[in-house]
């Protein structure tokens, strides 16, 4: 693929037919008062394996070859991609590798085990995952599925959009913005893409942890921006080194705009998630919540989506968010 419109998201719903869930949109009065705005909730976190990842997974898995599927696919992740192309290849047998961070949450890293994936794990402060990765993927044989810097990814993340376009309409609901977690850029660049084909108008926003926004630099840029350090934050699915070079191009296409939270706005919007609405929600999944609730942009009174990306969070982190809100009424 070597151009990346709605067409391409359209295909990959098609591809994707029958292997993921249609996730609800979701909202809540109690939340609308707490933003200011009428909220609507893409709960990704309800997807299979708990994350959006998945679609963009098997979507370019489903794009291969017999040979390379024979031979097996491999990917590093935080978590949430690897458990994506573990499901992906149980679904169609294909064997797979997954490189993931000693410090992934364990939730994640159990996951991609139960799934049958092989685990390689490697430390972030004094290895690199790529670098872990070619080597694996030399040895073995295997292809490579990219988080995020891939069209075939992209298009499957852009089926979730495609959902909240089908979604909002069926309720004659029309969007005046939309906010997206943003790592590597494939959700953000699909669900974007994807949105602003039906609205044109709609204003696109991503978000990013506080301090390691390379995206945001990245769209001032107009190339890859990378963190300069490992971040240390709850928000680990989408904390990755380095922006894509493929999202980034699609997303300087749009307006899109970024904003930034801290761990304790991602852990209150982890609360609100389960008070609210009854969703279980990983911090980095929370983000684009967090930012509406903390009131990142003049968004009062308007029809907002945001995307909870994924609900693969350790028992102690979510903890953390419950116990740390339950003080106070914050939402």
């Amino acid at each position: 693929m070597n151009q990346f419109d709605i067409a391409a998201i359209r295909d990959a719903a098609e591809r994707l037919s029958g292997y993921i869930i249609r996730t609800p949109i979701i909202e809540s009065p109690m939340l609308d008062e707490a933003c200011g705005c009428n909220v609507y909730v893409k709960a990704e976190s309800l997807q299979r394996t708990g994350s959006f990842k998945i679609r963009g997974a098997l979507n370019k898995m489903l794009s291969l070859n017999a040979e390379e599927l024979s031979r097996g696919v491999i990917t590093f992740s935080a978590g949430n991609h690897g458990q994506g192309v573990a499901a992906g290849a149980k679904f169609i047998g294909c064997p797979a590798v997954i490189v993931l961070p000693k410090t992934a949450a364990e939730i994640k890293i159990e996951s991609c085990r139960w799934w049958g994936a092989d685990i390689v794990l490697y430390d972030p402060q004094t290895e690199d995952r790529e670098v872990v990765t070619r080597h694996v993927m030399k040895e073995r044989g295997l292809t490579f599925i990219s988080p995020f810097d891939d069209y075939d990814v992209m298009a499957g993340q852009g089926t979730a959009g495609l959902e909240i376009c089908e979604q909002l309409e069926a309720r004659g609901v029309v969007p005046d913005a939309i906010l997206v977690n943003c790592s590597g850029g494939g959700l953000s660049s699909g669900v974007i893409t994807a949105v602003k084909a039906m609205w044109p108008n709609v204003q696109a926003y991503i978000v990013e942890p506080a301090g390691f926004e390379k995206m945001a630099l990245s769209l001032v840029s107009g190339v890859p921006e990378k963190n300069s350090s490992v971040p240390k934050t709850v928000m680990d699915a989408i904390a990755g080194p380095v922006a894509g070079t493929k999202p980034l191009s699609v997303l300087l296409r749009h307006d899109v705009k970024a904003l930034s939270v801290d761990d304790d706005e991602a852990l209150r919007a982890v609360a609100t998630a389960f008070r609210l609405l009854k969703l279980v929600v990983e911090p980095g999944g929370a983000a684009s919540l967090g930012a509406l609730l903390a009131r990142k942009a003049d968004l009062v009174g308007k029809n907002v989506v945001v995307i909870c990306s994924g609900g693969n969070v350790d028992a102690d982190v979510y903890t953390r968010a419950i116990v740390g809100s339950a003080g106070g009424n914050n939402s």
